[in-house]
């Protein structure tokens, strides 16, 4: 069997960590060649200690520099959105895992792709932001895209074997965060900690806001639609509180296809890896006797976010880039206090709202279409923020 090459992008996130949990189950069919990581310095250190990558990036020269003196074994070093683009392409990466959190993922997971290099993809904003033309390049080199994120993992597993022109529609479930069963009335007033406080999935802070406020969930919509070349009117949502349905197909004639099991997201990651073939996870084994399932239509009173990634698709061009923006913008705010819980739905409707149409054919315009975004959306946090 031959050992496939892995870059790990984002190593010391929550994607990251799990991923290097698979590879250490199956020392004889994955090698990290490359790690790329921001600030958490000491926790790349101990993962470069134990599996000894040929290159390793970090956010910062001055930490680049710090993390090749200290280390036990001589590595090459880079830094910043170079540095992780060099970790995506590095010789002998067969595969690389794009778990680089938000916008920051773009560049590295575009790198990956014209070098030839298989993605497992757990980094939605790639697709949200550039969806044509991560899709077309990676059709042009002959790239395979695996999805991580458990959703779309689940509808990847539950389309094999199945026609397209048979699908009726995807269905992503979500658990409904925290804020589920809390009155819409109080939402004003919920804090950091609450909107963290994730009852399913141990996740990064962006992350478990965006599960919060459900645009975690518009994310993959936007997402679904480049993955599976469907339109959004085949794409929807249901709220399962449980987690265990991680998404549904359904079929012209009636018949549901799912993929269930307890929520790890060591089992997508596996499965990405391994592809076509499947290896233990470490996900523990579900049990059916007690099994309860529940689902629900998401209200758009307590999630209005999810309705503007259904009009940014709608709006097309660079419409889902900049209400990404907007959302990274308003969350980091949101969790310095500076804004309210609420006003992470004010701050990205007023941006989606004033945002001009505009054609996206290069990076170079995804990347305008995002400055932009953020710098009206941190205008539109200044007006809430004097109202508040």
């Amino acid at each position: 069997m031959k050992i496939k090459g892995l870059a790990i992008l984002g190593s010391t996130g929550s994607i990251g960590r799990n991923t290097l949990q698979v590879v250490r189950m199956h020392p004889e069919r994955f090698k990290v060649v490359t790690l790329a990581a921001g600030n958490n310095v000491a926790l790349v250190k101990e993962q470069a200690e134990e599996f000894r990558p040929a290159f390793i990036s970090v956010a910062s020269e001055e930490a680049s520099e710090a993390l090749k003196r200290s280390l036990s074994f001589q590595v090459e070093t880079g830094y910043g959105v170079e540095g992780a683009m060099k970790a995506a392409s590095f010789d002998g990466v067969v595969m690389a895992v794009s778990a680089i959190s938000g916008a920051a993922g773009l560049l590295p997971t575009m790198a990956a792709i014209r070098a030839g290099v298989d993605l497992a993809l757990a980094n939605k904003e790639a697709l949200v932001l550039a969806g044509s033309l991560v899709i077309d390049e990676a059709a042009r080199r002959g790239v395979k895209i695996i999805p991580i994120d458990s959703e779309h993992s689940a509808v990847f597993q539950s389309l094999l074997g199945h026609r397209k022109e048979d699908v009726k529609r995807i269905i992503l479930t979500a658990s409904g965060g925290p804020f589920l069963t809390r009155p819409v009335d109080t939402l004003e007033r919920a804090t950091p900690e609450e909107a963290l406080n994730h009852p399913r999935w141990k996740m990064g802070r962006k992350i478990s806001i965006d599960s919060a406020t459900l645009f975690n969930k518009g994310l993959e919509v936007i997402e679904a639609r480049w993955l599976f070349a469907l339109p959004p009117e085949k794409i929807s949502v249901v709220i399962h509180p449980q987690s265990i349905v991680h998404s549904m197909v359904e079929y012209i004639d009636g018949s549901i296809m799912a993929q269930m099991s307890n929520p790890d997201m060591r089992g997508a990651i596996a499965y990405a890896l391994s592809y076509p073939e499947r290896v233990p996870s470490g996900t523990e084994h579900l049990g059916f006797r007690s099994l309860s399932l529940e689902f629900s239509d998401p209200d758009p009173e307590r999630f209005p976010c999810l309705g503007l990634a259904y009009e940014a698709l709608r709006l097309g061009g660079g419409a889902p880039a900049a209400l990404n923006a907007a959302d990274e913008v308003a969350v980091a705010l949101f969790l310095e206090g500076r804004i309210p819980f609420t006003g992470i739905y004010r701050v990205m409707s007023q941006v989606l709202g004033r945002h001009k149409p505009m054609k996206i054919q290069t990076i170079e315009d995804v990347i305008e279409a995002d400055r932009t975004a953020r710098e009206a959306a941190q205008e539109a946090a200044s007006s809430i923020s004097d109202r508040t």
